[in-house]
């Protein structure tokens, strides 16, 4: 409660607010102050059909500027009730029956949102995969392809232009059964699409050894200090001519900085948690292994250190 002058009682009195009618009154001789008030406050009220669904959103999702329509099309749902299950039906039935252009997009949609859900992804990389999608599909040159290795093609390329970029393996493991050859095919395919659209070369983003290094150790539960180190070392490697794939690099890092700490870590556990082949690692490690002096960091090992790991 709280307080307001009366007219009536001639002094401040406790008033009561009736929040179904509007109404602010007396607490003391019932005189109505103010009437049909308007309440600014929350509206927690729920608009599903649902009784058990409390969710209080009174709104649809975003527009998206990608959709004909913006994504602000009425669907009208199913019935669940026994009133009305006629009239609902048939309208739902008619409506499945009209031609939505934006169908298939939608459904693509979906799709990229669950597998970037899955890895992690944040909405920038997803909102990038579905227009590179939409700009493929503008061109009506799609039809018969493999679709799911095109959308998971389009993340991909997506992950690489906001660099934060994920390997092929680790899209291939949610993209609904398509094999790392057919996503690389459609890679190339969306690429050389792109082109012909704006007349230049499309900008993939340059991938760095460093990009996969966090994530890497995180799997393997590696401790702060070694993941620095480990990431020091990555980025020191790039100053000298090892003609091996990113990727590969980091899992040779890792290998190299966890043999020398107290928390060994297997080669085959390095190749499960980087998706390299433990033989690519190996290979790796021979190549890197001149220039350790000069790519550990001097706080994490010293020169006897290095001189007791396996030579390669």
């Amino acid at each position: 409660m709280s307080d307001a002058f009366c007219s009536d009682c001639k002094r401040h009195t406790e008033v009561v607010f009736d929040h179904s009618a509007g109404d602010t009154v007396c607490s003391e001789c019932g005189l109505v102050l103010e009437s049909h008030s308007i309440d600014e406050t929350s509206e927690w009220r729920t608009f599903a059909n649902e009784s058990g669904d409390n969710d209080p959103v009174r709104v649809g999702g975003p527009t998206n500027p990608l959709l004909a329509d913006g994504g602000l099309t009425t669907v009208i749902s199913k019935p669940n009730g026994s009133s009305g299950d006629f009239l609902s039906s048939s309208l739902g039935r008619w409506q499945n029956r009209g031609s939505n252009p934006d169908r298939g997009l939608i459904v693509a949609f979906k799709t990229i949102a669950t597998m970037a859900d899955r890895l992690g992804l944040v909405a920038t990389i997803k909102d990038r995969a579905n227009e590179i999608y939409k700009r493929v599909e503008d061109q009506k040159s799609s039809r018969g392809r493999n679709q799911d290795a095109l959308l998971a093609a389009c993340l991909y390329i997506a992950c690489r232009q906001e660099d934060k970029p994920r390997t092929v393996k680790e899209i291939c493991s949610v993209a609904n059964g398509a094999s790392k050859k057919e996503i690389g095919r459609a890679k190339e395919y969306i690429v050389k699409q792109l082109g012909l659209e704006t007349g230049q070369s499309v900008e993939m983003g340059t991938i760095h050894a460093g990009d996969f290094m966090r994530r890497f150790c995180s799997n393997l539960g590696m401790t702060n200090q070694t993941v620095k180190a480990a990431q020091e070392s990555v980025q020191k490697s790039e100053e000298f001519d090892i003609r091996r794939s990113p990727i590969s690099i980091a899992a040779a890092v890792i290998y190299i900085i966890t043999q020398l700490s107290d928390e060994k870590k297997p080669l085959r556990d390095i190749s499960v948690a980087t998706g390299v082949a433990e033989g690519t690692i190996r290979n790796s490690y021979k190549d890197l292994y001149p220039h350790l002096s000069k790519i550990i960091p001097a706080w994490y090992a010293k020169e006897e250190d290095l001189k007791n790991l396996q030579s390669p």
